[in-house]
Formats: structure tokens, C-alpha cells, sequence
């Protein structure tokens, strides 16, 4: 705002209370000629209730505190202002009664506006929240997609490298190459999985809804995920309830979201498991409802970290060996939660850990 328009806001405050202050002594000298021009018993000092609404809406507190004393002492001043009649019980009474009136509503004026500045600071610091959560998202939208363009440039470069397309290469350079390779890809999967959220909780999830089999889903992301499980030394089993037998597990989903629930919960199963361990891969098929179960042998939870689990940046402080960015487990609740489903987590006995999952059933395409 310039200097001019700041003089010309103050010349128009000004005025309006110029104004303002001019209707109320207007107001003031009619109601006093009523007051004063008749008997005592004639009590006109409810008009001033006028004046004091008047106030409340265009003046401060204090003046509108001042304008209902002055209402009250001149109310009751024409009890003895000109004199030289009897005060009659009935006409004190009938006076008393107009003061408590304009004393009543000066305080409800007063609180009124109290009430008004209150709710106009909390919209102030609404408005300032919501300005700096769009800074906010706008900030990591901006530094997730800028960080993605180098990072993917770099895998590329190490994919060329791996090929031999620069010369040959020793195994120790191989090995090398592929552990930054993997680094790599680690950190473009965090940088999405931020970029993801964060859009997820501004605009919703969006899903491309169709009938998918999560017996298919959970076979294709344990295919991709067996690399990671081999370095790591870890065995993944695939069981269907009791039965055992390959099943179906029809329900109305987005085969794409669904997919990153099953790697996410199966890479936090891997990476939490010691060497030598193993992560089952439970899915039960009932008739209102299909239920996936990541059970792993790692070192569970505590009790207070269990309720925490599912909340966006939380890591936890359990001595579970591997942390991470605190977002893939909250990423996955915001998956299940837009299918209409539940996700929780458990502690097994004696040791490890069990996440599952549970989606609204579908017949099967053609049905």
C-alpha cells in the first residue's frame, strides 16, 4: 500500500467517525429534550439504546463503554434536573429499570464485539494458515519435481556405465555401480513417494477403478521385490488361508495404488527382517471381503508406537534396524483408505511383526 492510499484510507476512517460522532450527539440532543422537556415520570432513556447500538457498530470499546455511562447518569439525573417535583416510587422504579436496560446493552455490545474481534482473528489466522500450507505445497510440488530430473538423469548415466557403453568394466565396478544404481532408485522412490503424498492430501487420490486380482497383484511386486530379498537374504512365502491353493481375490480397485501398498508393506516387512528371516504373504478370501496379511520376523513394536504407525513422518523408537522417511506406511493408509478399506498392524508372538489389510469384495469380471 503507497503513502496516498494509506492517507486516503485514514481520511475516510476519519470521516466515518467524524460522522459517526455526529449522529450520536444528534441522537443524544433529541433524546435530552424528550427527557428533560416533561415531567420525570415520562422516561425516554431507552432511546438511548440507539446511540449505544450506534457505537457498538462503528466506534472502539471504549467509546461505546463511555456513551452507556453517560446514557445511565443522564437518565438518572432527570430525577433532580430541573427539580421541584416528587420523585414518586413508581417513576424511580420506571427510571432504575431503563439504567439496568442500558446497562445491559452495553454489555451485550461490548460482548458482542469482543465476540466479533475474536472470530475476525481466528479468520485472520485461517487465512494465514491456508496461505502458508499453499506455500508449503507448492514448495515441495516445486523441490520434488526439480530434485527428480537430476536423479533420474544420474540412473540413466550408471545404466550406461553398467552396459559397458563407456569401456569396460572390472567386477568391483560393477558391484560399485550397482549399489549406486540402487541408491539411486531408492531416493527417486522417496522423492515420489513425498511428491505423492503431499498431493494426495491437497486434491485426494485419484483411482482409475477396475476389477483386480490381488492374488496377481502381490505375485507381480514379490517377482520385483525378490532382488531386494535375496541381498538382503530374506525368504518370501506366498500362502492362501488355510487351503493353500492359488484363489482369487477379486476386488473394485486401481491395480496401480494397489501394487505400491504391496511393495510398500512388503519392502518395510524385507528391510526390517534379520538375515535368515522370512516374510509371509497371507491372502483370505471371504464372501463380503478380501484380507492380505505381511507377516515378518523382525523385532515388532512397542505398545506406544502402535497407535503412531500409520502417521505421516513418523519413524517410530523401536531398535526395528532400518529407518525410513516415515511417509510409505502413511501412504499406504491413504491408498486403502480411498478403496474403502482398513489397514492396521500387530505385534506377533514371540517376534515380528504383521500389517494387514482389508478390501470390500467383487464378483469376478463376467459374473
Amino acid at each position: 500500500m503507497t503513502i496516498l492510499s494509506r492517507l486516503v484510507a485514514m481520511k475516510e476512517a476519519i470521516n466515518e467517525r467524524g460522522e459517526t460522532y455526529g449522529l450520536i450527539a444528534i441522537a443524544f440532543a433529541i433524546v435530552i429534550s424528550l427527557e428533560y422537556l416533561t415531567p420525570p415520570e415520562y422516561v425516554f432513556g431507552y432511546l438511548y439504546t440507539g446511540t449505544i447500538l450506534l457505537a457498538d457498530s462503528r466506534l472502539n470499546r471504549k467509546a461505546v463503554l463511555g456513551i452507556t455511562l453517560a446514557a445511565t447518569g443522564l437518565t438518572l439525573l432527570n430525577l433532580f434536573v430541573p427539580g421541584g417535583e416528587i420523585i414518586y416510587p413508581p417513576t424511580l422504579a420506571n427510571r432504575l429499570i431503563a439504567v439496568l436496560a442500558l446497562m445491559v446493552t452495553g454489555w451485550l455490545s461490548d460482548r458482542n464485539h469482543r465476540n466479533e474481534e475474536a472470530i475476525a482473528y481466528t479468520q485472520a489466522q485461517l487465512r494465514s494458515q491456508e496461505q502458508l500450507a499453499i506455500m508449503r505445497e507448492d514448495f515441495v510440488s516445486t523441490l520434488t519435481h526439480d530434485l527428480k530430473t537430476p536423479l533420474l538423469g544420474a540412473i540413466e548415466t550408471l545404466k550406461y556405465f553398467q552396459n559397458e557403453q563407456f569401456g569396460e568394466i572390472t567386477p568391483m565396478q560393477a558391484k560399485v555401480l550397482q549399489t549406486m544404481a540402487r541408491s539411486h532408485r531408492s531416493t527417486l522412490q522417496l522423492v515420489q513417494t513425498l511428491l505423492d503424498v503431499y498431493r494426495n492430501d491437497a486434491e485426494g487420490l485419484k483411482l482409475q477403478i477396475s476389477p483386480v486380482n490381488l492374488a496377481t497383484v502381490a505375485e507381480e511386486i514379490i517377482a520385483t521385490l525378490a532382488e531386494l530379498a535375496r541381498t538382503r537374504q530374506v525368504y518370501i512365502s506366498l500362502h492362501y488361508g488355510e487351503s493353500d491353493f492359488r484363489s482369487f481375490l477379486w476386488v473394485n480397485g486401481d491395480s496401480l495404488q494397489l501394487g505400491r501398498v504391496f511393495t510398500n508393506l512388503l519392502s518395510n516387512g524385507i528391510n526390517h527382517t534379520p538375515r535368515g528371516g522370512k516374510v509371509e504373504v497371507v491372502l483370505e478370501g471371504y464372501s463380503s471381503d478380501q484380507v492380505v496379511k505381511i507377516l515378518d520376523t523382525g523385532s515388532g513394536f512397542t505398545e506406544e508406537e502402535l497407535p503412531h504407525l500409520f502417521e505421516r513422518f513418523y519413524q517410530g523408537h523401536s531398535d526395528r534396524h532400518v529407518s525410513g522417511s516415515g511417509l510409505g506406511l502413511y501412504l499406504t493408509r491413504q491408498i486403502i483408505a480411498a478403496h474403502g478399506g482398513t489397514i492396521w498392524a500387530e505385534n506377533r508372538s514371540p517376534r515380528g511383526a504383521m500389517f494387514g489389510f482389508r478390501l470390500p469384495a467383487c464378483p469376478p469380471p463376467g459374473s
